[in-house]
């Protein structure tokens, strides 16, 4: 397995309410995987928990058989190889689609920073706007380029926080097909959260669904949304 998560639970400060009660989750190689659940539900206290953005009560993250944190262990964000794409994509305003995917990938060297680029503005289908910033371009390709440059590093493992939550309706039907072949395309194990049920049924392979911190179902999004 490429992410195990074991006996998971947390609770924000000053709260005696667990956001997470005894959640485990198991995501093999080039799997996506998506956690869906109402607000609240806890979904994406996952993804901070394993980003390391936050720290759990009890429970145990690995990663490509690394220990990212439990009782004894903490691996601090930076150095646990995770890409993340957000609602907001998060790009830099003042930098350039080109530039944008190079920030991460600072520490190669100059030529292989500049052919990493190329090859992942390639495979989101945006090398053509390589020179553009991001108020230039539409809400489906700025999450192109956000994906890319999450991509770029090498992340063993991406994750996703409502991605499409901020793209209409007719868009979103175009960005979910082209998102899930970006991803088996780079073999790139990921996670994302949502509460839409069509996010889940045109993507993921697998489907956990949270309620009030706890597993409810998992399995085919065919079977458990049928």
């Amino acid at each position: 397995m490429e992410l195990k998560i074991k006996e998971l639970s947390f609770r924000y400060r000053n709260s005696s309410e667990k956001v997470l009660d005894q959640f485990h989750l198991s995501v093999s190689k080039g799997e996506i995987v998506s956690i869906l659940g109402d607000s609240g539900s806890g979904k994406s206290t996952v993804l901070r928990l394993i980003a390391g953005l936050e720290i759990p009560k009890i429970g145990t993250i690995t990663l490509k058989e690394s220990i990212l944190v439990d009782a004894k262990n903490f691996i601090l964000p930076e150095k646990r190889g995770i890409g993340m794409v957000f609602q907001d994509y998060a790009l830099f305003p003042h930098l350039t689609v080109a530039n944008n995917v190079l920030f991460g990938i600072k520490h190669l060297r100059k030529a292989d920073r500049f052919k990493r680029m190329d090859e992942m503005l390639e495979l989101v289908e945006m090398g053509e706007y390589k020179k553009r910033y991001p108020y230039e371009l539409s809400g489906g390709q700025q999450q192109r380029v956000a994906l890319a440059r999450a991509i770029a590093p090498k992340p063993s493992i991406l994750l996703l926080d409502e991605p499409f939550s901020n793209l209409d309706t007719a868009l979103q039907m175009k960005i979910r097909r082209d998102v899930k072949n970006i991803l088996k395309k780079a073999n790139m194990t990921s996670i994302f959260v949502t509460h839409d049920r069509e996010d889940v049924l045109d993507i993921a392979d697998r489907v956990v669904v949270l309620k009030h911190g706890k597993i409810v179902k998992s399995g085919a999004p065919k079977d458990i949304l049928a």
